[in-house]
């Protein structure tokens, strides 16, 4: 993209609320506001300098990322998670779950379907908020960004080998912790993350 077709203002009303859940993920509800406008601070002094050589949403992507690692490193940072939200990806947004009644075949809300997605819901939460952060950034791009693994490569500036080598450590880490605390059928019903069934 080239640079002359973006401005600052057209950037930030686009991925303003992108990088904002993005963050919200990573770092939790708390720090989650001032690191995106810490975010578009460096992206307005930086665009200038933006040659195009890869797309604005990796680039911005990498900034966010950066900002949110730095955030980690500081020595008052305990790197924990809390309050992030999940349940717009996760939950329909707030609609009810709706299936056939056997007799009918009318749609009805199923209560006990939705207690068990909020119950997978929490779950996930807790088992992504423990992984390494390492494996966490690269999980969070790919499930829930949907970047490609040669996308996350550019954001993280390593090799697409490293990507590739974090993920399935991430899934494989997931995989185990619903094997180890979950009901089986938590893993042939989830939605999340189909890896999980298959690696």
């Amino acid at each position: 993209m080239e640079n002359e077709k973006w401005d600052f203002q057209e950037i930030y009303d686009t991925f303003l609320p992108k990088i904002n859940r993005y963050l919200t993920r990573l770092v939790g509800e708390g720090d989650a506001e001032d690191l995106t406008q810490e975010v578009f601070i460096k992206v307005n002094k930086a665009l200038g300098r933006f040659r195009g050589e890869s797309k604005i949403s990796t680039w911005l992507y990498r900034i966010a990322t950066n900002v949110a690692l730095d955030k980690f490193r500081s020595p008052s940072q305990k790197m924990m998670v809390e309050n992030c939200s999940w349940d717009s990806d996760l939950e329909d947004n707030g609609t009810k779950i709706m299936e056939l009644n056997t007799w009918t075949a009318e749609k009805v809300p199923q209560v006990e379907h939705q207690v068990f997605r909020k119950e997978m819901n929490d779950c996930i939460h807790g088992f992504i908020d423990s992984l390494p952060t390492d494996f966490r950034v690269v999980l969070l791009l790919s499930e829930f960004e949907g970047f490609k693994n040669s996308e996350i490569a550019s954001i993280l500036n390593v090799s697409l080998g490293i990507v590739k080598i974090r993920l399935h450590r991430a899934r494989e880490i997931l995989k185990g912790k619903f094997e180890q605390n979950c009901d089986s059928y938590w893993i042939e019903e989830n939605e999340f993350l189909p890896e999980l069934k298959n690696n």
